[in-house]
């Protein structure tokens, strides 16, 4: 094999120069999964087509990543066993690893760029700070070589790659005595779905892309049909790099508005006595309507919490225009954040008006099922509200043990019921819907909130047999 350290010999990283090589920056919840599936790109020989290193910050969290990434490990625990086998093939062939060393961008003939841009909830009006991804800006300006694509695929404000990333790059590239389009720079969104799905919903799935050239364009479609099944699910290209932007803004924000939407309709259906879940199974049989969303604990996550937001920033910060306002949009934010309550509430009614003292079991702290994800949890506003109203809450997941955001660890056993007030289920766990009550519970007669429909017609049954209080969000 052609190995080489670095053009700066600062590089501690043996990689194959006898293909291509590419570095996923950011080696996040999809950075990870975006490493392991170009690395399982395979040429008609059977051959790896690529050498891929992701590479993260030189901080604690990067080199965690990193270390489960060059070992062989999933940095995050997860549900999913296709990702899982994906990795163990790309450690086996030797064509994955990873670093916190950006020296190796010099050697990169393929990018793409999977870092967080987080919102500022403290500012006046919800704002972007720009400066971690102008920083990656620069981390790679200075040291691509030319002819390099860079694909974008954290999710944007609009105007993005041609206001910001842009720009950054050229002064980098300015900075070196190479002309601004040195770099091929193009937009893809992904479309992970964490969980069961994880890794299908890379290699397998529909994916728009476009260029801030047609020649980055070309390019970045070259390499997206060499690790994606194109054949089965086609790439679409859009006219331009703010119009891909939209598209993945538009997506997230339409699906956070339609699930806002549901809300309402729960609040009703427990007011009046029928089953919602029941009522959008038989709307769901209408095509147009299969995707309806349906009544919960709430939205969390990394995306629905602050994407449909990007559209007011990009307008006002990014294109001046005040005028542009996003009501839907921004109600739809504050809907879901507040979805958590309703549990609360229903809880706090059930013990007569306070929840002093009341020991409570919330099974399940991930934002969903199968994803060991605690970013922006619907279950951290419960916790932290039921916490304020002096309320005792002991948290379980199958996949978290430490809940970062909290400070706390996490129970991985299913505690013993005896002595809690109220046991909460959040996410449809396989865990959960597997789960014995009757067998569980024993003597213990727990209220009972099911504020997900998590539990199964035979669970829920078995609760009334017991003689458990027990209460269902979106059911009467």
């Amino acid at each position: 094999m052609n190995y080489i350290a670095s053009p700066a010999d600062t590089l501690d990283l043996a990689v194959d120069r006898g293909r291509p090589m590419v570095c996923v920056q950011g080696l996040g919840f999809v950075g990870s999964a975006m490493a392991i599936a170009i690395a399982n790109a395979r040429g008609p020989d059977g051959q790896p087509l690529y050498t891929v290193v992701g590479v993260d910050l030189p901080n604690e969290a990067g080199r965690h990543r990193v270390s489960s990434i060059a070992r062989g490990a999933m940095p995050f625990p997860g549900g999913d066993p296709a990702l899982d086998a994906a990795l163990v093939r790309a450690h086996e062939a030797g064509n994955l690893t990873a670093t916190d060393n950006p020296e190796v961008f010099a050697i990169a003939d393929v990018v793409l760029v999977d870092i967080n841009l987080d919102i500022d909830w403290s500012a006046p009006q919800p704002e972007v700070r720009f400066g971690p991804l102008e920083r990656a800006m620069d981390d790679l300006g200075s040291r691509l070589p030319p002819g390099a694509l860079v694909i974008v695929e954290t999710t944007v404000p609009p105007g993005t790659c041609e206001r910001v990333i842009g720009p950054r790059l050229a002064a980098a590239l300015e900075a070196r005595g190479l002309p601004a389009d040195a770099i091929h720079l193009a937009h893809s969104y992904e479309r992970v779905m964490p969980g069961a799905q994880y890794y299908e919903s890379i290699v397998n799935y529909w994916r728009v892309y476009s260029g801030r050239t047609p020649e980055a364009a070309d390019a970045c479609e070259r390499f997206l049909s060499t690790v994606l099944n194109v054949r089965d699910y086609p790439l679409t290209r859009l006219a331009s790099t703010t119009a891909s932007e939209t598209a993945k803004v538009l997506e997230n924000s339409y699906r956070a508005v339609t699930i806002a939407f549901m809300e309402e309709w729960g609040r009703f259906a427990e007011a009046v006595g029928i089953d919602m879940f029941e009522i959008v199974g038989a709307i769901r049989k209408r095509p147009t309507h299969a995707n309806m969303r349906q009544p919960g604990f709430g939205v969390g996550g990394y995306c629905l919490t602050k994407d449909p937001l990007f559209g007011a920033v990009a307008a006002r910060t990014l294109f001046g225009r005040e005028d542009l306002g996003f009501p839907f949009s921004s109600e739809a934010v504050r809907t879901n954040a507040a979805m958590p309550l309703v549990a609360l509430d229903t809880l706090r009614r059930r013990f007569g008006g306070s929840l002093r003292d009341k020991r409570v079991l919330l099974l399940g702290v991930s934002y969903r099922e199968d994803v060991g994800d605690t970013r922006y949890s619907p279950a951290q506003t419960f916790v932290e509200a039921a916490e304020r109203e002096e309320a005792k809450v002991v948290a379980h997941d199958p996949l978290v043990a430490y809940w970062a955001e909290l400070a706390r660890p996490v129970c991985r056993e299913l505690p013993d019921p005896t002595g809690f007030d109220a046991v909460v289920f959040t996410q449809a766990s396989p865990p959960y819907r597997r789960l014995d009550l009757a067998a569980w519970l024993k003597d213990a007669r727990p209220e009972v909130i099911d504020a997900n429909n998590v539990l199964t017609d035979d669970q829920r049954r078995q609760l009334r047999d017991l003689g458990c209080g027990f209460t269902s969000i979106g059911r009467g």
